[in-house]
């Protein structure tokens, strides 16, 4: 049992932190951005906000002979009004990269969301302890993945050993950008968004990107991820351009090149792969823009419904196989002048065979056993010899 004299505390600072494109010094500690502030300034939209300081895929990294740890924190927990409650934001412990814990944190705040109006509202809470105890003996890195959909503010870190970073092992750095399935939507924890899972096993440091409800061909994005170093870049794109009901075809393109324009002005030979969507059959063939579905609230279900008229794609409208024929088409254009730039059809990551044994369960997001597909799938075609991430 450790006393309160036996522990040392640590300053939070950006050396101990992997994962995030900046930090916000709080009243509380040090709150992880996945989006740089001049990007955040330019944003009004409260959904992206929202997502870009959930810390998908930022984690503590700490070389230490600790045999024990505290991390107090501030999270911030989301209820929808008329949904199901959700689970609680989950940490995930790594010793020497294996899986060795994992917990939660009481308290926190509430972020309470009408999806019908639009209105938020938050009840303040206190700062929780994560605690983590009886590690092994001796020097070790240690990695606390943080909650890959809870805003997390870092107040405070106790160890009963001193702490330092853990050194650079030279493992190249993946930056991918997505939707809330490459967020992380309902994985079982941080490391095993599909995105975690895929860079684990390609033996690469993952900078995620994946910012739920918010892949929309941003051009601060676009420019976060041309300012971000990087070894290997990815771009999946498309549903929530459709689920939104953003744009039509005739502005799509267009973005899509302005898009990997800018990406190119700071990683002009780094190797670019573009992932169109995976298959999601209430979109497949019917435009947005998606609206929630009640319907199943009393047995804990909610789903989600397309409501454009499939009539509306002769006038442009968007739905996924539209965008994947136009991905495909940029993609094999810019391919004769850009050698470094490569296309996945998401479907190979989740399609048609799919759906029968692992059904989307509220019609839009892969469960963790979907994560766990795409992840293992992505490894063998990106990362695996003559992929577009080989070497």
């Amino acid at each position: 049992m450790h006393t309160t004299e036996d522990w040392i505390t640590t300053p939070l600072t950006g050396d101990l932190l992997r994962g995030a494109l900046d930090l916000e010094r709080t009243e509380h500690g040090l709150l992880p951005h996945r989006l740089p502030a001049a990007a955040r300034a330019q944003n009004t939209d409260g959904q992206l906000a929202m997502a870009e300081s959930q810390p998908s895929g930022v984690r503590l990294v700490l070389r230490t002979r600790a045999t024990a740890l505290e991390l107090d924190t501030l999270p911030t927990k989301r209820t929808y009004v008329g949904a199901p409650p959700r689970p609680e934001g989950v940490y995930e412990l790594l010793v020497d990269g294996r899986p060795s814990g994992r917990g939660t944190v009481a308290g926190g705040n509430i972020l309470t969301i009408d999806m019908t109006t639009g209105t938020t509202d938050v009840e303040r809470g206190p700062v929780g302890t994560l605690r983590f105890a009886d590690l092994p003996e001796g020097d070790k890195d240690i990695e606390i993945w943080l909650p890959h959909n809870e805003t997390t503010e870092l107040v405070a870190l106790r160890t009963d050993a001193p702490v330092e970073p853990a050194p650079d092992h030279g493992r190249r750095v993946w930056l991918h950008h997505g939707s809330s399935i490459s967020h992380g939507s309902d994985a079982a924890g941080p490391t095993t968004t599909w995105p975690a899972l895929a860079a684990t096993l390609g033996g690469v440091e993952i900078v995620n990107l994946g910012l739920a409800g918010s892949a929309l061909l941003d051009p601060f994005t676009a420019r976060a991820m041309r300012d971000t170093p990087a070894d290997l870049i990815s771009v999946k794109m498309g549903i929530n351009v459709v689920n939104a009901d953003l744009m039509r075809l005739r502005a799509f393109g267009p973005a899509v090149h302005g898009f990997l324009d800018t990406i190119r002005d700071g990683h002009p030979a780094a190797p670019l792969l573009v992932v169109s969507p995976i298959l999601c059959p209430v979109h497949e063939d019917t435009p947005g823009p998606l609206a929630p579905d009640f319907s199943g609230v009393a047995e804990g279900r909610m789903s989600w419904v397309a409501t454009g008229d499939p009539a509306e794609r002769a006038s442009g409208k968007l739905t996924l196989n539209v965008i994947r024929d136009e991905l495909a088409r940029i993609v094999a254009q810019r391919s004769a002048t850009d050698p470094h730039l490569h296309y996945l059809d998401g479907r190979d990551l989740y399609g048609e065979a799919d759906t029968a044994e692992l059904p989307l369960p509220d019609g839009l997001h892969p469960d963790a056993a979907t994560h766990r597909r795409m992840g293992e799938r992505f490894a063998e075609l990106a990362f695996a010899d003559q992929g577009a991430f080989s070497g």
